[in-house]
C-alpha cells in the first residue's frame, strides 16, 4: 500500500511540475504559433499526426491554417474547384487533433490583397470578376517581376456593394467548421488599392480604405464573438523605415495603424533581419506576434527579442508583446517532406522553414 502511495505522490509531483513549466512558458510567450498552407486531402492524416507528434510536444498552442479556397464550401459551391479541396471531415481531423493537444486552430482566407498569383487569377475574382479593383490589368501568359504594370497580386475592391455578403458567407462557414473564435484575414502586400480607374475607390485616401476594410471585417467577426488577425506589413512606413515595399507600405496605407481597432492581432513578419517593429505596434496599443520564416539563427534572435521586450517593458506594454509564430509558405505536404527527410534548400542550404521551426522551438522550450 505504501508503495502505491509513493507512486501516486510521484505522479502528482510530476504533473504539478509540468503545469508549473507550462504556466511559466505561457507567461513568457503567451502565443507560440505555427502558420502553414492547408494540406491536400491525401496529406491530412500525415498532418494530423504532425500536430500530435511534433507541434504538441514543442508546446505550440496556436495553429493557423491558410485555407483560402481549398475547401468544399456549402454556402457558395461555385468556389469549389475540384476533388482536391478539403471536406468537412478532413477539417474535423485537424480540429480534433488540436482539441486533444490544447492547440487553438485558426483558419485564414486572404482578404483584400493576394487575389491572384503569378499568371493565375484567384478563385474570388475568377468567379466574381466585378470585384476586381483593376479589371483593366490582364493576367500575363508568363509572369515576371518586375513588370510594366507593377502587377504582383490583384486586390478586390473593398467598396463593391456586393462583395462582403459573399466574403462573409465564406468566413462564417470556415470559422464554424474550424470551431474557432478567431480568423486570419491576411491583408498583406496590398499594392492595388484606391486606383484612379476604379469607379468606387478613385481619389480616396488609401489609408482610410485599408483601415475601413479592417474595421468592416473586424466588426463582422466581433458580432460573431471572434477575433481578427492580420499581417502587419501594410501598417509600417516603408520609406521612413527603409523596410521597402514588401515588408512595409509604399502607398501610404501605413497611416491606417491609427485608425484600426486595438483588438486586432498583428502578425509582424521579417525574414532577413530582426527588425524591432514589434515595439512600434505595441506602442500603438496593438498586440503583436513576431513571425520568422526560414533562417534558424534569425528565428532564435527574434525569439530572444520578444522575450526581452516583454521582460523589459512597462506593465502596460508587456501584454502586447504577444509571442512568436513560425510561418511556412508552402502547403503542409511539401513542408512535411522537408521536415522528415531533413532536406536542404538548393540555394539556402540549411536555411529552411523546418530548420527555422526546430531552432525557434528549441529556443522557446529552453525558457521553461
Amino acid at each position: 500500500m505504501k508503495k502505491y502511495f509513493i507512486l501516486l505522490v510521484i505522479i502528482f509531483l510530476n504533473m504539478a511540475s509540468g503545469l508549473r513549466a507550462q504556466d511559466n512558458l505561457d507567461s513568457v510567450l503567451p502565443v507560440r504559433g505555427f502558420c502553414i498552407g492547408s494540406p491536400k486531402p491525401k496529406d491530412v492524416d500525415a498532418f494530423t499526426k504532425f500536430i500530435a507528434e511534433e507541434l504538441a510536444p514543442r508546446k505550440v498552442n496556436t495553429l493557423i491554417v491558410r485555407i483560402d479556397y481549398n475547401y468544399q464550401f456549402k454556402s457558395h459551391p461555385e468556389f469549389v474547384a475540384d476533388s482536391l479541396t478539403l471536406t468537412k471531415s478532413d477539417v474535423r481531423k485537424m480540429v480534433n487533433a488540436c482539441k486533444k493537444n490544447n492547440i487553438r486552430i485558426i483558419p485564414q482566407i486572404n482578404l483584400l490583397g493576394h487575389q491572384s498569383w503569378a499568371n493565375h487569377t484567384g478563385k474570388l475574382l475568377s468567379v466574381y470578376a466585378g470585384f476586381d479593383e483593376t479589371p483593366f490589368l490582364k493576367m500575363p501568359e508568363k509572369y515576371e517581376w518586375p513588370n510594366v504594370d507593377n502587377l504582383y497580386c490583384k486586390s478586390y475592391c473593398p467598396l463593391h456593394p456586393d462583395l462582403h455578403k459573399i466574403v462573409f458567407d465564406l468566413v462564417d462557414e470556415i470559422c464554424d467548421v474550424f470551431e474557432t473564435n478567431a480568423f486570419h484575414a491576411g491583408m498583406d502586400e496590398v499594392f492595388y488599392l484606391g486606383e484612379d480607374k476604379c469607379p468606387r475607390c478613385s481619389g480616396r485616401d488609401k489609408a482610410e480604405l485599408f483601415a475601413n476594410e479592417v474595421r468592416t471585417v473586424n466588426n463582422h467577426l466581433v458580432g460573431k464573438n471572434r477575433q481578427l488577425w492580420i499581417w502587419g506589413d501594410r501598417l509600417i512606413d516603408g520609406k521612413t523605415t527603409g523596410l521597402g515595399m514588401w515588408e512595409a507600405s509604399y502607398n501610404n496605407t501605413y497611416r491606417a495603424i491609427d485608425m484600426i481597432p486595438k483588438d486586432v492581432i498583428i502578425c509582424d513578419w521579417h525574414y532577413e533581419r530582426a527588425d524591432k517593429t514589434p515595439v512600434y505596434f505595441a506602442m500603438k496599443g496593438l498586440n503583436v506576434i513576431t513571425c520568422p520564416w526560414r533562417v534558424p539563427s534569425l528565428a532564435v534572435r527574434q525569439t530572444e527579442d520578444m522575450v526581452n521586450f516583454r521582460k523589459e517593458s512597462s506593465k502596460e506594454m508587456q501584454p502586447r508583446f504577444y509571442g512568436m509564430m513560425q510561418t511556412v509558405w508552402s502547403d503542409a505536404g511539401a513542408f512535411l517532406d522537408g521536415f522528415y527527410e531533413n532536406k536542404k534548400d538548393d540555394k539556402g542550404g540549411d536555411n529552411t522553414p523546418w530548420n527555422s521551426f526546430k531552432a525557434m522551438y528549441e529556443e522557446i522550450n529552453s525558457l521553461r
